[in-house]
C-alpha cells in the first residue's frame, strides 16, 4: 500500500513550499501536482520541474513504464472524462457519503485507481517510503479516500484568505509553457467563496475518518523545522539529527525536484529565502478585505484569524 502525503488547500497558500520542503527530507518523493498530469505533462508535454520536457524527463519515463508500460498506454481521454464525472467540488457531499451507488463507485474507483498507480510506480522508482501530491483539490482528495490501494493522509495548508485573495489577482506567468500562458486569476471575492469550499471541504474529510494535520501558512513560515518537523511525524517519519540540515529559520537550500505542476516556485533550486508574505496589508483594497473577512468570517474564526483587518494589520 502506497503511503500519500496529500498537501491540500486553496491555492496560493504555501502548498508549493511545504512540498517542496517536504521533499527534501530522506524517504519522500514530492510529485508535484499530479492532477494536471494527465493534460499539461501527458498531453501539452510541459516541463517538469527539473527543467526538462515531460517526455524526456527520466524519472517519468521510468514511472510510466513502471505504472502503465509506458504512458502511451494511458488513455488520457478516458482519465479526463472520468475527471469530469466524478472530481467536482459540487459533487463533495455525494463523496463523502458513507456509501456511494455502485455504478458512481465504480468511476471513483477508476479515477483513484490511475492516481494509485503513479504512487506506487514512484515508490518503486525511488525507493521512498512516503509520495507527497500537491495537487490541493480538496474534491480528488475525496476521490482518493475510496482508493483501496492507499494509505491517505492529508497536510491541510491554510492561509489568511485575505493574502490568498490578493495573490490571485497577480499576474503570474507559467515557466512550464515557456511565457506562453499565465496562472489563473479571480476576483477577491470569487476567491473567498473557493477558499470557504475547499476549506470546509477538507474538515468534511476528517469527519469521514481521513487522518488530517491543519497547517497554518504563517505559523510554519515563523517556524520552518518545527512545522517541517510535525509533518514528517504525522507522514510516519522518522528523521535523524542531520536531516533539517537544509533548513533554517531564514532560508532552505533546495534540490532539484521532479513536480509534475504547479506554482513557478518548483523550479527553485539553491538558497531561497523563507519569509511570511504580508504583502495583502498594503496591496488589498480596504473594501475587499472587508468584503472578504465578511464572506470568510466562520472559517476565520475557527482557524484563529481575526475577522477585521487594518491596514496595519491590527484588528
Amino acid at each position: 500500500m502506497a503511503r500519500l502525503l496529500f498537501v491540500g488547500g486553496l491555492g496560493r497558500s504555501g502548498t508549493t513550499l511545504v512540498e517542496r520542503l517536504l521533499g527534501e527530507l530522506p524517504g519522500v518523493c514530492a510529485l508535484g501536482e499530479v492532477v494536471h498530469l494527465w493534460q499539461r505533462d501527458i498531453r501539452a508535454n510541459e516541463r517538469c520541474g527539473c527543467g526538462e520536457r515531460f517526455a524526456a524527463c527520466e524519472f517519468w519515463t521510468r514511472v510510466g513504464e513502471v505504472a502503465f508500460g509506458g504512458w502511451a498506454n494511458v488513455d488520457v481521454y478516458r482519465v479526463l472524462a472520468l475527471q469530469a464525472a466524478v472530481e467536482r467540488t459540487r459533487h463533495i457531499p455525494r463523496l463523502a457519503s458513507p456509501r456511494l451507488p455502485d455504478d458512481y463507485r465504480a468511476q471513483v474507483r477508476e479515477y483513484a485507481g490511475y492516481y494509485t498507480a503513479v504512487y506506487r510506480a514512484a515508490a518503486e522508482v525511488t525507493g521512498a517510503s512516503v509520495l507527497v501530491d500537491s495537487s490541493k483539490h480538496s474534491a480528488l482528495a475525496h476521490c482518493l479516500r475510496w482508493s483501496t490501494g492507499l494509505d491517505l493522509r492529508v497536510a491541510h495548508v491554510v492561509r489568511d484568505p485575505r493574502g490568498v485573495a490578493h495573490s490571485w489577482t497577480k499576474v503570474v506567468s507559467r515557466p512550464e509553457a515557456d511565457g506562453e500562458s499565465e496562472m489563473t486569476r479571480y476576483s477577491p471575492g470569487r476567491s473567498a467563496m473557493l477558499w470557504n469550499a475547499h476549506n470546509a471541504a477538507f474538515g468534511l474529510l476528517a469527519r469521514r475518518g481521513v487522518p488530517l494535520l491543519r497547517v497554518r501558512y504563517e505559523q510554519f513560515v515563523a517556524d520552518p523545522r518545527a512545522g517541517l518537523s510535525s509533518l514528517a511525524s504525522f507522514a510516519g517519519l522518522s528523521l535523524g539529527e542531520s536531516d533539517l540540515d537544509f533548513l533554517s529559520e531564514a532560508h532552505a537550500d533546495l534540490s532539484v525536484g521532479h513536480s509534475a505542476a504547479g506554482n513557478p516556485m518548483r523550479f527553485s533550486v539553491g538558497r531561497i529565502p523563507l519569509r511570511r508574505d504580508d504583502g495583502w496589508l498594503r496591496g488589498l483594497p480596504a473594501t475587499d478585505r472587508r468584503l472578504v473577512g465578511a464572506v470568510c468570517a466562520p472559517l476565520l474564526r475557527a482557524y484563529g484569524y481575526p475577522v477585521m483587518v487594518s491596514r496595519g494589520g491590527t484588528r
